[in-house]
């Protein structure tokens, strides 16, 4: 199927990982996909493997690289019509006492503000056109809590209500943009391994197999997430399937979050 066939997608944090499979999915479905990311081996890599898809460099905190990366979009594609904030960083799992400002503020910084900044400048290129989808990456972690990961939930839990203030701000604006978020569960990827081996050092959890054992005896289907999961769900809010869908969190999970 070509669902997204002449559009133009960007992701952010899309090099590896969930981001990776989003682009390769979304490409697959015909669109023109722009990924972003300051892992440049991997993205260079993902790029060239594809035609019509572009990599550029981009640390998300800085706005200056919000504007180059979207208007690089524009002159490679002409346009801008799903917008994936993607990029994110787990917190190594620490009480609130253990937590430093600094840490603090990287995690909430790359997870709240840098979504912020990409709905900022993605927003002003897609309403050129009169549409779009922005899809805001969370994760169950923005709706439920968990022990050791304060500025995780935190900055999560922005996201999802971030996502719903600008649903309605540009639905009544009139610019045809919907904007909805996806909360992914446990998936079984790098940032997943690396959260919970951290989990395990600081006392927080077993061992990392006990500990991955526990997640999916907790979640109801019986598996960890894989990334197409979540890739499936992003494509659906892409497309025009999900056309009357806007402020909308679309839970992947196995069920976690149903107990």
């Amino acid at each position: 199927m070509e669902r997204l066939k002449g559009k133009t997608a960007f992701i952010s944090g899309g090099a590896r990982g969930l981001g990776a499979e989003m682009a390769r999915l979304l490409h697959g479905e015909g669109a023109n996909v722009m990924v972003t990311d300051i892992l440049e081996d991997e993205g260079h890599a993902l790029a060239n493997d594809h035609e019509n898809m572009t990599f550029m460099a981009h640390d998300v905190l800085q706005e200056d690289q919000w504007i180059a990366t979207i208007g690089a979009t524009k002159e490679a594609y002409g346009g801008l019509d799903v917008l994936v904030n993607n990029a994110g960083i787990a917190h190594n799992a620490t009480t609130i006492e253990e937590t430093s400002y600094e840490q603090w503020r990287k995690v909430v910084g790359i997870d709240l503000d840098a979504v912020f900044l990409g709905c900022k400048h993605g927003v002003g290129l897609m309403k050129e056109s009169g549409a779009g989808s922005i899809i805001n990456i969370s994760s169950i972690y923005g709706i439920v809590g968990s022990a050791g990961q304060a500025p995780y939930h935190a900055a999560k839990g922005g996201v999802r209500l971030l996502t719903k203030a600008l649903a309605v701000e540009l639905a009544q604006l009139g610019y045809g943009i919907r904007v909805n978020s996806v909360h992914p569960g446990f998936v079984g990827t790098d940032m997943v391994r690396d959260g919970l081996r951290q989990a395990v050092e600081n006392g927080l959890m077993p061992g990392e197999n006990e500990a991955i054992e526990i997640l999916t005896m907790q979640t109801p289907i019986g598996r960890l997430g894989v990334p197409r999961d979540i890739a499936n769900a992003v494509l659906f809010l892409a497309s025009e399937e999900s056309a009357w869908m806007t402020g909308a969190e679309l839970v992947v999970d196995g069920g976690y979050t149903a107990q």
